[in-house]
């Protein structure tokens, strides 16, 4: 099962309905989810996918839409299979 699906599942679960709408529509203003349940879905994704998300990555921006969802999950897993992805090299040599 691909990333999108797991997140599909976990927004379903989380609002007890099946999801009627496209990965780019905002699950807030569609009514999908409300602020109260982004706590639960950031539990939920980092159980599902083994991530950490920073209390300062809480904003519901961020998670608006599961393809931005998809887009953050993406890009956390690929920061913890390479933690120093996105850091300065420092102490680098110059050529």
């Amino acid at each position: 099962m691909n990333h999108q699906a797991r997140i599909i599942e976990i927004v379903e679960r989380l609002s007890g309905k099946p999801l009627s709408i496209g990965p780019d529509e905002s699950l807030f203003e569609s009514g999908v989810l409300d602020s109260f349940a982004l706590t639960d879905m950031i539990g939920a994704l980092e159980k599902e996918f083994s991530i950490r998300i920073p209390d300062s990555d809480l904003t519901p921006r961020k998670f608006e839409s599961i393809a931005r969802i998809d887009a953050y999950v993406a890009h956390a897993l690929l920061r913890a299979a390479s933690p120093t992805l996105g850091t300065p090299r420092m102490g680098m040599p110059r050529g």
